[in-house]
């Protein structure tokens, strides 16, 4: 069994969603993948957690968690599907606010096999873990 995780610009547009749900699906059923971890920041992420709200339906054998980087001062940050599919890096509370999205972001690639991304330049966050990924050795899947 294999697990991915996804790293896309804050500002993805909506037109790649059917790019986005197919790539999982062909994951699913063709490279045992069961595990998904997704962030929770920007529009990719959004898109990731719409595709599993679906998917998790469909297939009972897959699992789907939203990685935190912030533990929630109230049950009001969070709605009802992320909370009950939400988990929280070791350690986190121990790091710096500012580094916060860093280290979870570094946890997601060291806890997956594949990683999904939406990368259309070479500057950012979600480029930067990109690359990270690929040093490491992961399968990147890159929909843009």
């Amino acid at each position: 069994m294999k697990t991915c995780t996804f790293f896309g610009h804050r500002d993805c547009p909506d037109n790649i969603y059917p790019f986005l749900y197919a790539t999982i699906i062909n994951l699913i059923e063709n490279d045992n993948v069961t595990k998904f971890y997704v962030g929770n920041h920007g529009n990719f992420d959004n898109m990731v957690i719409k595709v599993f709200q679906e998917l998790c339906q469909l297939y009972q054998c897959i699992k789907f968690y939203v990685v935190l980087s912030y533990i929630p001062t109230n049950k009001g940050q969070l709605n009802t599907f992320i909370s009950e599919n939400s988990l929280i890096p070791d350690n986190i509370e121990t790091v710096p606010k500012k580094f916060a999205i860093v280290y979870r972001n570094k946890w997601l690639i060291q806890h997956s096999d594949i990683v999904i991304t939406y990368i259309t330049h070479p500057f950012g966050g979600a480029s930067q873990f990109a690359e990270l990924a690929k040093r490491k050795n992961k399968k990147i899947i890159n929909l843009a």
